[in-house]
């Protein structure tokens, strides 16, 4: 296939060879497949479930009106390893008090003068939404638009911009640390549908249509009484499992967001370096969050007993960005 001669969702797999034995991999993107569900020109995949009357009904969730953001710190210090291509944010100051002082700032009379500044960054360095042009499969994206779609020039389809006013309905925390009655889960646990479901079963919150899922690992909490970033990013971690898709596509859940580096748990479960972002960004179109800080909410929730709340959480909307920086508010 070339140009935009794309494929369906009942076509499964992009050039998925005729009889082939498929992978667990495979099988799951045929099955979980959602291109062309919402039409050929959709863009915003599973954010098709959060619509306004799901909005509404998170109103309901806030019963003391508590915020807590789920913002990891942005600063230079992580949690992207020195030298990576994935710059953690960088400020830098243009104009300062400093300069109003020695006199250096043009205009200042009378000591009246402002501040300035900047901040250099990867797009997904900290806590971030991943966008639907954030992985490629077969050389194709979500709702089988082709990769080079994305260029130097920025996500022509599936930008994280379609996002800017979709992020923002009912939210649940799945605290699987504490579940298992840990501070953190080991690298290589591996979340699955069976997981998920007794956690919100011990929690007594139900899952649902346009909802938005956090998952707690702990990871987070582990760095920080480490007091290191060095086993956090490009590391094994437990995460997401495979076998956690059909559970998050039975429930029609609009996005998915963790307190890890990656999202799934490594070691991956193969064929590729990150088959849950395949399945999951690629097939199913579902919003994927990484870096959330959870540690605040857990505590918050552990506390009352409850573990639903709003979730406002709108992408900064780099126009063609294929992810994108976001301070998460969650309304108890």
């Amino acid at each position: 296939m070339t140009g935009d001669e794309r494929p369906n969702a009942a076509e499964g797999v992009a050039g998925a060879p005729a009889g082939a034995n498929a992978t667990r991999m495979d099988e799951l993107a045929q099955g979980l497949s959602n291109w062309g569900r919402w039409g050929s020109d959709d863009e915003l995949g599973t954010l098709n479930h959060l619509t306004p009357d799901r909005r509404v009904a998170a109103r309901a969730e806030i019963i003391d009106g508590i915020a807590v953001s789920l913002a990891m710190s942005f600063d230079r210090y992580g949690p992207q390893p020195w030298g990576d291509r994935r710059v953690n944010p960088t400020l830098s100051m243009l104009q300062t008090g400093t300069d109003i002082k020695l006199g250096v700032q043009e205009g200042c009379v009378d000591g009246w003068g402002y501040a300035d500044d900047m901040v250099t960054m990867a797009l997904q360095a900290a806590t971030h939404w991943d966008s639907l042009a954030h992985a490629f499969h077969r050389y194709r994206m979500y709702n089988g638009y082709p990769c080079e779609d994305v260029s130097a020039a920025g996500a022509r389809r599936n930008s994280i911009t379609v996002a800017k006013e979709r992020v923002a309905g009912r939210a649940v925390l799945l605290d699987v640390a504490r579940h298992e009655g840990v501070d953190w889960l080991e690298p290589g646990y591996a979340i699955g549908s069976d997981t998920l479901s007794a956690v919100g079963e011990r929690e007594g919150v139900s899952v649902g249509r346009g909802d938005i899922v956090l998952v707690r690992t702990g990871a987070l909490a582990k760095a920080r009484r480490e007091g290191t970033w060095k086993s956090y990013a490009y590391s094994d971690e437990a995460g997401l499992s495979l076998d956690a898709l059909p559970w998050l596509q039975a429930r029609e859940v609009a996005a998915v967001a963790i307190d890890n580096w990656a999202c799934e748990v490594l070691p991956n479960e193969g064929p590729v370096m990150l088959p849950v972002h395949v399945v999951a960004i690629v097939y199913m179109g579902l919003l994927v969050g990484e870096n959330f800080d959870l540690e605040a909410l857990a505590e918050h929730c552990a506390g009352d007993g409850r573990y639903a709340g709003m979730l406002v959480a709108a992408p900064i909307p780099f126009a063609g960005a294929v992810g994108a920086p976001v301070n998460p508010m969650m309304l108890r």
